[in-house]
């Protein structure tokens, strides 16, 4: 059985994604931002569900030492957490850059630091960040620049530690969903067709296909999953 570390798994996506891993036989380690976040989730012996603060780099950091202790070995990561803002750069502090880094960013970083290693150690694992097309789409990142900025370092990162790690049975990825298909984006966005953008199933079954046996030989960095939008 794979142990996964799902970070925001009380999310739109997160739930999916816990759904869609345990549905398929994995152990799954999922984080919570605060203990009311335990209720969103019914029982399962296979259900791991703990309260972190992950933009606490020393406290993220006693978590994955904590379950490599409990379990051994962490074969993969999927790390969801984030934030989002709007604002061109005549409104965009450079308090709200640092804000979203450390939502968007610091929270991916500060799990995959002790993590990776763990995984450089028992040349084995899978690591997946969510990115965003902001980040990639000039111009759709004008209007989002603390959020995009923030994005784009994952890519970069994912990067840097493929090329650590060549050689390797590991993988850093990012995968790039377009619109979500959420109510709040239903909302949002009335005269939208949800029917192009997609869904939180169809992100969490490449997700899980990632982490899988079924990408071992799978070696690149950005996974787009645009549907039609």
């Amino acid at each position: 059985m794979k142990t996964i570390i799902v970070t925001g798994a009380n999310g739109n996506l997160g739930m999916a994604v816990t759904n869609e891993l345990l549905d398929k036989g994995y152990r799954v380690i999922a984080t919570v931002a605060n203990e009311t976040g335990r209720k969103d989730f019914g029982a399962n012996d296979h259900l791991d569900v703990q309260a972190v603060n992950l933009t606490n780099e020393e406290e993220t950091s006693v978590f994955v030492a904590a379950n490599i202790g409990r379990y051994e070995k962490i074969d993969a990561a999927i790390l969801l957490v984030g934030g989002f803002a709007n604002g061109h750069i005549d409104s965009t502090t450079g308090e709200e850059i640092r804000k979203q880094i450390s939502l968007n960013f610091d929270t991916a970083y500060f799990v995959t630091r002790p993590l990776f290693q763990h995984m450089m150690d028992n040349n084995s694992g899978r690591i997946v960040f969510i990115g965003a097309r902001p980040a990639l789409i000039a111009s759709q990142g004008k209007g989002l620049l603390a959020y995009g900025l923030s994005k784009s370092l994952l890519f970069k990162l994912a990067e840097y530690l493929n090329e650590e790690s060549k050689g390797k049975n590991i993988s850093v990825s990012v995968v790039v969903p377009s619109t979500i298909d959420t109510s709040i984006n239903r909302k949002s966005m009335p005269e939208a067709n949800p029917g192009n953008w997609v869904s939180p199933q169809q992100i969490a079954q490449t997700l899980e296909f990632l982490v899988s046996d079924k990408s071992s030989a799978l070696r690149e960095t950005i996974f787009k999953v645009y549907n039609n939008a």
